[in-house]
Order: C-alpha cells, then structure tokens, then sequence
C-alpha cells in the first residue's frame, strides 16, 4: 500500500506506509542509536577537594554515571589534578571515571520498587535504574544512599584507590527507608523517613530509633492521615521540594551530645482520597491515593522540631522531645497556603520559610527564632498563656542578639504569578540586627537577584505569643504587627535587563564578594555561568563559552565547577574549570580537564535546525524544524507539529535533541517533517511572554503555534500544509485535542498523549497558579476544558 508525499494534490513522490511492526522496529533502532549517549551523562556532581588544601588545589569528583557495559546507574568519580599542575594552553587531558562502588548491583530484583519509591521517581520524572541519589560528608568521605528497597554506607576517608563494597544499614523497618540524610555535626547518625515517620540510626552503634509518631499505619489512608517529614504530594509535585527534614548544620550544643532536627508535619484529613486500580494487580486490586483537585483543600502543613541525645555508648536516649511554634505560621499568616521552602541559616541559629498564598500572587520569606518553638505547645492553655518559652525553648543567640519574635525579611506580590526558584543566600551578618541575603524577583518582569538588607525587630514583650490565634490579626499588637512586616533597609539589583536568571542554582563567594549564576543573558536559547560582584555590581562577566548551552555544578568554596554543554548538532561534553580566587571577575577559568569526551552521533541522526521570527504580536518568537532524512528538492513532505506550549517548558534551545526527543527524529526518519515552536506561554522569556496565558489555559496558544507554522511554510519549500497532524504529552497532549478541534483546518490528526481534558480535575498547585480556583474563575475553566469542544473532533 503506498500514498503520495506531495503539495494535496496528487503530486508528489510514493512513500510507503509503514506497518506497525515497521514503526515499532524503527523506534527501537532510534533507542538503541541514542540510548548509549543518554547513559554516559553524568549528573549529580559533589566536589571533595584533597585533604587541607583549597578546591582548585586538586581533590576529587563524584557523581552518578553508567559505567561501560552497565545499564545501572552508580557513584563514579574522577581525581582532578591542581590547577598548578595543569597548563593554560594544554590540551584537555581525559579525567578517566573510576568506580567507588565494587560490583554492587542497586536495582531491586526484578526492578520491583516499594511503592512509595515509585511515586517520588515518577515526581523526579527518573527513568535510569541504580543509585539516583545519595549523601555525603565532606570531613569524612561517608556516603548513604538508598538502593535495593534499602541504605547503605561506605567512606572513602583519605581518597581511596580500589572500589569499596558498601555496608548495609541493617534496621528493623520492613519496608522503603527513603531521604536518607548524613548528621553535619556527627556522620555516625543518619536520619531516614519510614512509613511516614522520621527515624535516626547510628551506624557506629547499630542503636535505631522512630523519633516521630505521627502514623498509625492504618489499613487505608483515611485512618492515616498524618506524615513527618514528608512533604504534601502538591509541594512534591508543582514546587519540586522532596523532603520534609532538617538537620541543625552547627550549633552552640556541639559536644554535648544534643541534635535538632527541622521537620514538616503535614495532616492530610481535608484531601480527597482517589481510588484507582493498581496496573500491576492485573485489575483486583485498588490503590489510592490523595490528591487535591483544583478548588478543593490542601494539606495543612506546620513545621516543628525534634531534640534528642545520645548516651556515652552512641544510644539515643528515650526522652526525644517534640517541639512546635508557640504561634503557628498558619495563624501568624492567614493568608499562606504552601510552605514552599524551609531550611536553617547557616549558623544553625535561626530556620528560614517562604510563605507562598494560595492564589501564588504573594511571597513572604520569613525568619524564625529557634525560641519561638516550645516543648509544651501541645498544652491549650499554655499556648495561650506566656508559655515559659524561655525556659523550655531551644533558644539562642541568633545575629548577635535574643530574637523571640517570628521576621519578616522580605514580601513581594505579583499580578500574574510567582515562580518560585531555589536562589536564597544569607550572607555572614556584619551588624547585630539586620539580616543580608541574596534574593531572586521577576518584580522588574524577568527574574533577576538582588541583595536586600532587612532589620530585625524585638518584640517588646517577647512572653505574650498569643496576640494573633486562629488568624485574627486584630487582635495583634503594634509591635507584633512590626515584626510582621518586612523593614528593608537596602536593595540593591546585582542583575537586570530583559533576561532571566535561572531559578535553580547559585553560588556565593562570601571572600571575593562574588555570586555566581546561570542565566539566559547572551541568548534565550543558551545557558552560561556568569559572575557578579555583590559589593559593587557593573556588568557581569560570562564564564562559559558561546555557540550551546550549559549545565554547570560548582563545589562550595567556589573554586572549581564543572559544566556539561552541548548544541543542536553536537553531543554533551563534560569539562571541569578551576577560577582563580585572587581575580575571578578578571581571570578567564583554567580548563583542568575533561569528564566526558563527546559522543560520536548515529551515521543517520539528523539534528534540528532553529529558526525564529517575528510574530503578529510583536514577540521574538523560536522554533526548530527537523527535515525528512531523505529530503528532496521539489517534494512536499507532511508535518507533525509538536507542542508542548505550557508554562515552566522550554522545547527550543540550542542543546543535544538526540536522546530527550527521539521519537521526534524517527519521524523524520519515516519521511516527516517535524515542526517546534515556543509560543507566548512558555518558559524563560519573561513573566509577561509567560503570563499571556493566565486565566485562559487552551483558548490562546493554538493561533500562535499556527502562525509560526505557516511563518516556516512560507519560507521553505518542502511542508505540505494540506497534510499537518499536531502531536504533544501531558501539557502538548491537551494542546493537541485543542488544535484538532480549534483549528480543523490546519491539523488533520491529533496524537495526544497523556493529555489533561478538564483542568477541574487536575491539582491545586498547578491549576490554581495559571487559572485561579473554578470558583473564582467559572468560565476560563469551561472554556479550557476538551470536553466543551468534543463535539467539534472530526468523524474520521
């Protein structure tokens, strides 16, 4: 059976229709093609520098890579030579990947993973086998690491030679022990969540302990409601934070055998329970699962601390003692919903938390003296009393002075949306009240940082917590509303422009007075490191080299990184730099060596070509176009548009596409021409470029992706617009039911996979922050649903 490949009127050259078996055989050739360049990225990367000297004195590089051989993910590392040691006009020498582990198989048998493992590699979107995470101990080289539905622990202490084979944390749990966190004041003990509860295990002593009980371990999820340490499916889901635990970096209790640890308690009775057959019960079981639709309630979350000790012998004693706040953030800030970030600052002395409203237009990063937790919390009438904080509160001096009141650092609204982004750090406190951090905004439309001083206020009567219960702000004092509210001394922009700063990574060299960033500056297509001085910011300096876009990890002291780039027609190659710590701003990187030398591609792969354009409403707008393998002059070939055209997704860059869209190049190997664009709506363009689409998901992207098709069509010979299917998954699979049925005539079929049909049913996180709550928002929701435009689907 043939049809002809021409202009929609019969001419054309005959291409053969391929068969199912044909298909589903070129596919698997293309995966085998790509599959080996995908295995060999390393990612994960920890800095280790030789004992007593600086990082770009030479040490060692850890990371997770397959090895040669192996279809299992493992700790690798490579040893990285002084940076005296290596000439600046010296070739790149080949760092070889050794092995930390000795032939330790990570998998489960059979790949069956416990079910709460599955869920969290289903939120990461992993797909690799083996080791996916671990922890380390710099002082001490020790690693845990989760594998085999359990953790284990090995020490490379002074820069071990041979592979180690890792020791099993033998524990009574039955079951996933999952986030399994290294003590930074004592390696011995190791913090764990289990079944929905925090445990800690010394692995010199053997001594385990459940030092939360917050989980029955009921038979079903309504008699179980509650989980420590475990953060909501929501944050897990839409706010990319993974754990719900925290160890106290350092404190003044160092050697008396006393620890802390931050956790989240959340209480998930208001969720509604989905119940949905199990895939892999062959139909006659049930799993469920709570998930909270647009519109309905959230998980309430509190944070709250856990203070133990151990005896002369290693042994945690009995008496684990349960901390919350006096004043609950919930109550303090009746307008939060989502805990969105939480840690300690660096001198253990005080805990950090943004605050993030339900609508997602408000943020609040707050300060939280370790006093305003109280043992006794539990107690009503204490808590509505003056509560003996004092004595029965782990306090401290924090910044120089005795802080019992909840901070305000900082609070900024939005009339779109706030991203929220990781690019938080405080800076060592030069006066005793005032706080100096770095700080991210998209107050000026695209997201830049800027470091912001803000004062610290004592409440005057630090025994009176009760002002402001079950959120009635009037019943608030002056000075507690005071400290409530943000007093910025300073701010001062380190970047601006119309470029974004990525909202995923940062680093400060508090000795240099530099931040190191990765942004979008030279074009939106590429990544780069940048550097900026945070005392006196002028123009900042790129560090990473034009022509692709790159992935970079840093150690942190600032002294080396490693980036791993690549471009549309070239594969990722990994390389690691030392910066000069007298001049980095003045001083090009010294090239150290390679990690990963770059991959030879498929003698068939054909790479994308970028285009772009200006559109009707005035935007630079990108796209990339993958040609037919066979491409021949004259000849008309049909076009898969592939979409994606949500927020927080960027498709065009000028990256490697041969592993993460090959399903992309097997269409263009069958004979297809295969179409990208980013619209209005997409990522890393502005909030205005992303926000076009607030309110009104599904009713405006489609035009925009039909202009910059037929934009292509009329400046190349070879698209056939009487034959255009449109294709996406998840956010594109909704796009392309919309195309379909918005636009019949354009697109002729629609593969849509995974694809939302009624933003009702989806989760709050999401929805909420582009479409406001269906209450709120009754007719954006309808007029975004598929099923308002079922009727309009073609009959054949």
């Amino acid at each position: 059976m043939t049809e002809r490949v021409g202009d929609g009127n019969g001419n054309g050259q005959p291409m053969t229709n391929q068969s199912w078996n044909q298909l589903r055989e070129a596919a698997r050739d293309i995966r085998r093609q790509q599959t080996a360049i995908a295995s060999r990225v390393p990612s994960g990367f920890v800095f280790r520098a030789a004992a007593g000297v600086g990082a770009g004195a030479g040490g060692r590089i850890y990371f997770l890579g397959v090895p040669k051989h192996s279809r299992e993910n493992t700790i690798m590392y490579v040893d990285v030579p002084a940076a005296t040691a290596v000439g600046r006009d010296a070739p790149p020498a080949t760092l070889p990947w050794k092995h930390l582990l000795d032939s330790f198989q990570a998998t489960p048998f059979m790949g069956q993973y416990s079910k709460e493992e599955q869920l969290l590699r289903e939120r990461k979107r992993l797909g690799m086998m083996g080791i996916t995470s671990f922890d380390v101990d710099m002082a001490t080289g020790k690693f845990v690491f989760p594998a085999c539905n359990s953790l284990f622990f090995c020490t490379d202490g002074n820069f071990t030679q041979q592979p180690m084979f890792p020791t099993e944390i033998q524990s009574v749990c039955i079951g996933a022990r999952m986030d399994p966190k290294i003590c930074p004041t004592n390696p011995d003990l190791v913090a764990f969540i289990h079944n929905g509860d925090i445990w800690v295990t010394n692995t010199t002593s053997g001594c385990e302990k459940r030092i939360t009980h917050v989980h029955k371990g009921g038979v079903s999820l309504q008699e179980d409601p509650m989980m420590a340490g475990v953060p909501s499916f929501v944050v897990q889901e839409e706010f990319d934070r993974y754990t719900g635990h925290w160890w106290q970096p350092c404190s003044q209790d160092e050697g008396t055998g006393l620890y802390r640890i931050l956790y989240e308690l959340v209480d998930e009775s208001d969720v509604e329970i989905l119940h949905i057959v199990s895939p892999v019960s062959d139909g006659k079981g049930i799993d469920e699962y709570r998930y909270p639709k647009a519109g309905t309630p959230n998980a309430r979350c509190s944070l709250r601390m856990l203070i133990f000790r151990l005896d002369s012998n290693g042994q945690i004693r009995p008496d684990v003692e349960d901390y919350s706040l006096v004043d609950e953030l919930c109550n303090l800030f009746p307008w939060m919903e989502y805990i969105v970030r939480v840690n300690w600052t660096p001198d253990g002395q005080f805990v950090w938390v943004q605050l993030l409203s339900r609508r997602q237009d408000r943020i609040a990063v707050v300060l939280v003296p370790l006093s305003c937790f109280c043992k006794s919390a539990h107690d009503a009438a204490l808590r509505c009393g003056d509560a003996a904080a004092g004595a029965q509160s782990p306090h401290h001096q924090g910044y120089g002075g005795a802080f019992s009141s909840v901070q305000v650092l900082y609070e900024e609204t939005s009339e779109c949306w706030i991203n929220v982004h990781d690019l938080l750090h405080f800076l060592h406190p030069i006066v005793d009240d005032e706080v100096t951090f770095i700080w991210a905004s998209e107050e000026s439309g695209f997201r830049h940082l800027y470091r912001i001083t803000s004062q610290l206020q004592e409440r005057q009567n630090p025994t009176s917590h009760h002002h402001c219960h079950h959120g009635n702000l009037d019943l608030m004092d002056s000075n507690d509303a005071e400290c409530l509210t943000a007093r910025v001394t300073s701010k001062v922009a380190l970047t601006s422009g119309a470029w974004e700063v990525n909202g995923k990574q940062l680093w400060v060299d508090e000795l240099c007075r530099v931040v190191y960033l990765v942004a979008y500056k030279d074009s939106p297509l590429e990544t780069h490191l940048y550097a900026v001085s945070y005392d006196n910011p002028s123009d900042i300096v790129r560090l990473t080299a034009e022509g692709c876009s790159h992935h970079v990890a840093m150690d942190t002291s600032c002294g080396v990184f490693v980036t791993l780039y690549s471009s549309v027609t070239t594969p990722a190659v990994a390389d690691v730099y030392s910066i000069n710590a007298a001049t980095p701003l003045s001083t090009p990187p010294h090239l150290l060596g390679r990690i990963m030398e770059p991959t030879g591609v498929a003698p068939d792969y054909q790479h994308p070509h970028l285009f772009n354009f200006t559109s009707q409403c005035g935007h630079e707008v990108y796209g990339m176009v993958y040609r037919p393998c066979a491409l021949q002059e004259g000849v008309k070939y049909p076009a898969v548009l592939f979409v994606y055209g949500g927020p927080e997704v960027q498709l065009v860059t000028n990256s490697y596409k041969g592993v993460r869209f090959l399903r992309l190049q097997m269409l263009a190997s069958l004979g297809y021409v295969v179409v990208v664009i980013d619209n209005r709506g997409s990522a890393h363009r502005g909030l205005a470029f992303e926000g076009h689409l607030r309110h009104r998901m599904g009713t405006v992207e489609i035009d925009e992706h039909v202009e910059g098709l037929q934009w292509l069509a009329n400046h190349v010979d070879y698209i056939d617009q009487h034959r255009v299917a449109i294709h996406g998954w998840s956010y594109g699979g909704y796009l392309s039911l919309m195309g379909l049925a918005q636009r019949p005539d354009v697109f002729k079929v629609a593969i849509a996979g995974a694809p939302v049909t009624s933003w009702e049913a989806y989760d709050t996180g999401y929805t909420e922050r582009y479409m406001d709550t269906p209450q709120n928002n009754p007719d954006g929701y309808k007029s975004g649903s598929v099923l308002e435009y079922a009727s309009l689907f073609p009959n054949e």
